[in-house]
């Protein structure tokens, strides 16, 4: 596979329904691209329009810098906004399951994908709150990479606590309730705090239907009852729970050390939900945008429908993205993102040589989006392509470059390097990165183990493994990162055995090895380097022949495996660990002479250079 996240790209989608009906336009012309700092709009409607979307998108990333400040709020891959001027236009772009004769049409849909994520709203959606399921998947976006440790409660609370947000002009209104929620709060019994506030993943409250539905409304009443009595005793007890469990307090634990007894929790927030009828808030302080910074620029309508197909593609929506693409590559032949996108679309088929061809020519054309280098990269890596290897090095380097946030890309290289036992201090800091820009991903901390044991770092790769144990969620992967653990325990005891034992033949052998009569008479033990053994270290097993020795201490041999004949040298003899299996050796052992015809298991470390010999690290001798 070429990677574990692109074999389940397929992006999740939510939507918000309007109750009126429209067809799809077949042209769409004058579109305006708003670029702000962090967020790219494009829009058929008017400027004014563009940056309103712009300004409003900014507000609500504003809002969360000023609430969590401590978290790293930005998600790695780019947010791009569709803003479309009416319901014509926007079922175009709507899932297809929409699109038939009578369905309810969407207001707002929030495509989420590991690397790119689509926001698609509707200029002159009627609705109150037309964005509402819009801002509630941003929330979750926005607190994604504290996803591993962030009680699900308060995520679902959060989310549905700014799902309503208003921005109008310098003011800003959130914690609005929403209907639903109102609706199950009345209709049901309050779930137990503990039960609450421990509910993850996994559990029946977040999955079925009714249940779900409870934990959703209980957990916005309880992060909306927790504000208002943040508002009126001037604390931070989110906060300062948050913090608590991030410290890795558990949930229950720091719930009561946070908010008090949880009991006396339990009875005020029952009485607060009997009152119905909930504050809002409105921030004192205005939240600072500075429009001038951002960027129009006109989009030609051949990079307008490459944008508009590229977001066909990620909606499942392949057939109409196709069309349209043969409509930009006609019209454009070198459009980059077009290419991306037919590569994006061969690879979800299966085809990967197209996928790769497609992928390869936006490569070429100096794509600026590191996906298209990171995705020939990927897809090359896969197919096992050595004649590859310098174009898959420097794709991934500039995947890097293009997006230093964008945690994969890291890991891809980590792993490059790593199979092909070559910078490998390279492929260390890659892979540490991968995880600091994404803590909470087993497959960095597995795939950055795999490289500590390439470089033969056993207690290090142990040290990683361990720490992968805190991040795996599912049985599954708990049980597969503790066999890891426990192989990797068993190879450092092993290796350690294996150590005690050289030492003490390493002991008995130096009284009994002597030069040939070949090597020079006074060449007694010179202390000589070994090339640096940079690189993995590797056995092969097999007949040893051509031993040969030259003045003072070199030595070159062959080990015949059977299938194919290995080169290999040390300049100094002396330093190599003999062990023996199977036999106890008699008399002196001479390297140079009494090494001819036999067999063995060579530890070794390969050239760095074509052409060059490996270098030899032990030799243990067979019966």
């Amino acid at each position: 596979m070429v990677r574990h996240y692109m074999s389940s790209r397929t992006a999740a989608f939510l939507i918000v329904f309007l109750a009126t009906a429209g067809f799809a336009r077949d042209k769409v012309e004058n579109w305006i691209q708003v670029t702000t700092q962090h967020f790219t709009v494009y829009c058929n409607g008017n400027e004014k329009q563009a940056r309103k979307i712009g300004d409003e998108f900014e507000h609500m990333r504003a809002l969360f810098h000023m609430t969590f400040p401590n978290i790293q709020i930005d998600p790695p891959s780019p947010i791009m906004v569709i803003a479309v001027k009416d319901a014509k236009d926007f079922r175009a772009l709507e899932p297809e399951s929409y699109l038939a004769k009578g369905q309810l049409q969407l207001a707002g849909l929030f495509l989420r994908a590991p690397d790119k994520n689509y926001v698609l709203v509707r200029l002159d959606a009627p609705e109150e709150h037309p964005f509402a399921t819009v801002y509630h998947e941003y929330t979750h976006l926005l607190l994604s990479k504290a996803e591993s440790w962030f009680p699900l409660w308060l995520n679902e609370g959060l989310a549905e606590f700014y799902q309503n947000t208003e921005i109008q002009g310098k003011d800003t209104v959130l914690g609005e309730a929403s209907s639903n929620d109102i609706l199950w709060l009345g209709q049901n019994k309050l779930l137990p705090i503990p039960t609450l506030i421990t509910v993850d993943h996994n559990s029946p409250y977040y999955h079925e239907e009714h249940k779900g539905s409870i934990f959703y409304a209980e957990s916005w009443a309880l992060t909306h009852y927790l504000k208002v009595k943040e508002a009126q005793t001037n604390t931070n007890l989110i906060h300062d729970y948050v913090v608590m469990v991030s410290q890795h307090d558990d949930s229950i634990t720091a719930a009561t050390k946070a908010f008090g007894d949880l009991q006396q929790l339990q009875k005020s927030l029952e009485a607060y939900v009997a009152q119905s009828r909930f504050s809002v808030f409105k921030l004192t302080k205005p939240l600072e945008v500075d429009q001038t910074n951002f960027k129009v620029a006109a989009v030609s309508s051949s990079q307008a429908n490459a944008v508009r197909a590229d977001f066909l593609a990620y909606n499942h929506r392949e057939k109409d993205s196709g069309a349209l693409l043969d409509q930009v590559l006609h019209d454009d032949p070198n459009n980059t993102l077009a290419h991306e996108t037919m590569g994006y679309l061969a690879f979800r088929a299966g085809n990967l040589d197209e996928a790769e061809n497609w992928y390869g020519q936006a490569v070429k054309l100096d794509s600026q989006s590191f996906l298209a280098y990171y995705d020939f990269a990927s897809i090359a890596m896969s197919r096992g392509k050595s004649d590859d290897d310098a174009l898959i090095e420097s794709s991934l380097q500039k995947a890097v470059k293009l997006n230093p946030s964008f945690a994969p890309s890291y890991d891809q290289l980590a792993i490059f390097y790593g199979m092909r036992h070559k910078n490998l201090d390279d492929a260390r800091t890659a892979s540490m990165q991968a995880i600091q820009l994404d803590p909470g991903n087993l497959r960095y901390r597995l795939n950055a183990a795999n490289v500590l044991l390439t470089m033969q770092r056993e207690k290090d790769a142990l040290a990683a493994m361990q720490s992968a144990l805190q991040v795996a969620k599912s049985p599954a992967e708990v049980s597969s990162v503790q066999s890891q653990i426990e192989m990797i325990q068993q190879s450092i005891t092993m290796r350690q055995v294996a150590r005690e034992a050289n030492q003490s033949f390493q002991k008995e052998l130096k009284t009994r090895v002597r030069p040939s009569d070949s090597v020079s008479a006074d060449a007694t033990e010179p202390d000589l380097k070994q090339p640096d053994l940079v690189g993995p270290r590797r056995f092969v097993t097999g007949a040893i022949r051509n031993v040969h020795c030259f003045p003072p201490t070199r030595l070159t041999l062959e080990v015949n495996d059977g299938q194919a004949t290995l080169n290999l040298q040390t300049t100094n003899y002396y330093k190599l660990a003999f062990t023996a299996v199977g036999f106890t050796p008699t008399g002196e052992l001479h390297p140079c002479s009494d090494l001819e015809g036999m067999h063995g298991k060579v530890e070794y470390v390969t050239a760095t250079e074509p052409g060059k010999t490996g270098s030899l690290i032990s030799v243990e001798l067979h019966k």
